[in-house]
């Protein structure tokens, strides 16, 4: 009877160590890197010969990019966080209508992936410079666009990417130091 009894206790100790090594399973929340941006410090543009000039991220870089009958036209280069302000400019005679058009269907064509599109006016009437930002929200493989224009004589374009796989989440505190330095060279924009 011992040796039964030793059984049983040895059987009911294994099934209580068996149910007890059983893990629970609890779902995670993804986690993204924390990312301290510095703070942005502003500089005017050092290039002469250009038909605007504007302040730009110290921590940015200006690339002058060369097409084959367009002039004027630039990147501005994040390296740290592997984004760029692609730039370019069109001189204005009698196609605003168009430039401005084919802005917008840059803007749109991006309506299929963006959860909200909004749009904001610029007007300075001191200097001449008006125009319209766009902010793409959602997983956007441009999450900020831009022009301006003195409505006579230039058009200045400009579209935010990230060089990676477009992820709101992921690269929302990124999205927003860039956003701010497109606003601060929208506002400090002149032409020349």
């Amino acid at each position: 009877m011992i040796s039964h009894l030793r059984w049983y206790m040895v059987l009911a100790l294994l099934l209580i160590l068996m149910g007890a090594c059983r893990r629970v399973s609890i779902p995670k929340e993804y986690g993204y890197c924390r990312i301290d941006l510095p703070m942005a410090q502003y500089t005017s543009f050092p290039w002469r010969g250009y038909p605007y000039r504007f302040e730009y991220n110290t921590r940015a870089q200006l690339h002058p990019i060369q097409q084959d009958k367009e002039v004027y036209w630039l990147n501005i280069d994040y390296p740290d966080i592997n984004a760029t302000i692609h730039c370019s400019y069109k001189p204005v005679c009698h196609n605003l209508g168009t430039l401005s058009a084919d802005a917008q269907e840059f803007v749109y064509n991006h309506a299929m992936k963006a959860s909200k599109i909004d749009q904001t006016e610029y007007v300075n009437d001191t200097v001449g410079v008006y125009g319209i930002l766009y902010e793409l929200e959602g997983n956007t493989a441009s999450c900020l666009q831009f022009f301006l224009t003195d409505s006579l004589h230039h058009f200045f374009r400009g579209a935010v990417y990230f060089n990676c796989k477009p992820n709101q989440d992921s690269l929302a505190p990124m999205m927003d130091y860039v956003r701010q330095d497109a606003i601060h060279m929208i506002e400090s924009f002149q032409w020349q």
